[in-house]
C-alpha cells in the first residue's frame, strides 16, 4: 500500500520539527524499523517478533519499549501477553515510504513498481 502525504503550506513549527526528528533517530535503527515493517496492519507479541528477527527476546522488548515511548508503536494486553501493533495509518505509510524510497536508491526498477 502506497501512501502520499499531502503537501504543508509554510515552515514548520520548531516544536514539530523537535519531534519529527526525534520519531527519524527511532526509525534510524534495522531492529526497530524491521519491527515496524512488521507490523503493518497486524499486531504481534514480543515472542513472535523476537523468533522472527531472531534476536534475544529482551533486545526485541528494549525496541518495543523505545518506540512505545515514541509513540510509534501501541500496546495492547490479553491475559499474559502483551500485543504490539501500529498505533494508526500514518506509521504505516511513514515506513513504506523509507522503504520504496530505499528501493529507488538501490535498483533502477524499483519492485514496488513492478
Amino acid at each position: 500500500m502506497t501512501f502520499v502525504a499531502t503537501p504543508r503550506q509554510g515552515t514548520p513549527r520548531d516544536a514539530d520539527l523537535d519531534v519529527a526528528v526525534d520519531v527519524l533517530r527511532l526509525l534510524a535503527d534495522r531492529t526497530r524499523l524491521a519491527i515496524l515493517a512488521m507490523l503493518e496492519g497486524s499486531e504481534m507479541s514480543v515472542t513472535a517478533i523476537a523468533e522472527a528477527l531472531n534476536r534475544p527476546g529482551p533486545a526485541v522488548s528494549q525496541h518495543l519499549a523505545k518506540l512505545r515511548t515514541g509513540g510509534l508503536v501501541v500496546a495492547r494486553r490479553d491475559g499474559t501477553t502483551i500485543y504490539y501493533g501500529q498505533p494508526d495509518e500514518h506509521v504505516a505509510a511513514l515506513v513504506a515510504n523509507v522503504l520504496q524510497h530505499t528501493e529507488h536508491v538501490l535498483y533502477d526498477a524499483p519492485p514496488h513498481h513492478r
